[in-house]
């Protein structure tokens, strides 16, 4: 009898043993979803975030209570993040130049409400939408951004990154990533970057079969401004360029000074020191200042680049100030003219 009291205390014991790990493994499991109190881009994932999200941006952290799901957007590269994450804004900054700049693989939905111009919002307007989160951008809201708090909470970035302080696609990927933890798209964000690294190394596949792996290039976006022909020379530092970069080919316009914005603004007169390598340009269709200004330019038309038929021109709706989207249509533009 005494054995057997023994063995029953035993099992009893081992019981409350095993009770108690599955105890504190339902525990730690539970302490886990408290991931969600880091900044949003360092979580894992944010499709199981339904409570608190805390995100930081340009004035450091913002705090949803769950993720948003009416967003006003104020600037449009952050417009053609929220439609490249599969959702629409509920209100956008100057919706028809958008549709008109920006390109046309993030479409604009009729239904969102224009909520004014970029520079000028309308915030009668966007507080009539009653969004759970605005957008904005610090080279142009910094003013208002307390009265965009007052309408709700509020993620403003900058585009243009100082210098020392990285260029603008890795700010591009970084704002990217957080505005899809702040609409509980975490997932989908990590997959649109995925399928965009992805589409890098077919471009480079179908340049290296084309015979112009590691082409070098110079690249404007060009149009003119009182009668007068003008070039923005693009930089190491912005967008287009580093996304180019990605798929191997080499910028040759080196400016001696840091350029914040992405480019150099000149003339024609800078082109000669470029004039051997590949001139890719941006034009509107109907302010094409090769065709018009430069046509009959001696500059111009004594260019090496020019004189070998080394210039390319890509799609007036390149936009080169977007995000992941827009870099891919870059790469597709490119492609699609040094390979044609």
């Amino acid at each position: 009898m005494h054995k057997r009291l023994i063995s029953l205390f035993m099992v009893i014991a081992i019981i409350l043993v095993v009770s108690g790990c599955g105890t504190n493994q339902k525990n730690n499991s539970t302490s886990n979803t408290g991931a969600n109190d880091k900044p949003a881009s360092e979580n894992a994932s944010s499709e199981s975030t339904n409570g608190p999200i805390v995100l930081k941006d340009s004035k450091g952290e913002v705090k949803l209570d769950k993720p948003a799901q009416k967003v006003v957007v104020l600037e449009w590269t952050f417009t053609e993040d929220i439609i490249a994450l599969g959702m629409q804004p509920v209100g956008n900054a100057d919706n028809e130049n958008y549709k008109l700049y920006v390109t046309s693989e993030v479409p604009l939905d009729a239904s969102v409400t224009d909520v004014g111009s970029r520079d000028e919002p309308d915030l009668e307007t966007i507080a009539s939408l009653k969004p759970d989160l605005i957008i904005a951008n610090t080279g142009g809201h910094e003013g208002i951004y307390d009265q965009l708090k007052g309408i709700a909470p509020t993620l403003i970035f900058g585009l243009y990154p100082e210098e020392g302080q990285g260029n603008q696609y890795t700010l591009m990927e970084d704002t990217f990533k957080t505005i899809a933890a702040a609409v509980g798209k975490t997932a989908e964000g990590d997959k649109v970057l995925a399928d965009l690294d992805a589409h890098y190394a077919e471009a480079k596949a179908k340049l290296a079969e084309a015979g112009k792996e590691g082409l070098n290039y110079v690249l404007t976006q060009a149009y003119s401004y009182q009668n007068a022909a003008t070039l923005r020379l693009f930089t190491d530092n912005s967008l287009a360029v580093q996304t180019l970069e990605r798929i191997g080919l080499k910028n040759d316009w080196k400016p001696e000074k840091f350029e914040a914005y992405g480019f150099t603004t000149s003339t024609v007169e800078a082109l000669p020191a470029v004039q051997n390598t590949n001139l890719m340009y941006i034009v509107q269709k109907d302010d094409n200042i090769f065709t018009k200004e430069l046509k009959d330019n001696s500059v111009w038309n004594g260019l090496n680049f020019v004189k070998e038929n080394r210039t390319f021109g890509l799609s007036s709706t390149t936009w080169v100030f977007g995000g992941p989207i827009s870099s891919k249509v870059i790469v597709d533009e490119v492609i699609n003219t040094l390979t044609k």
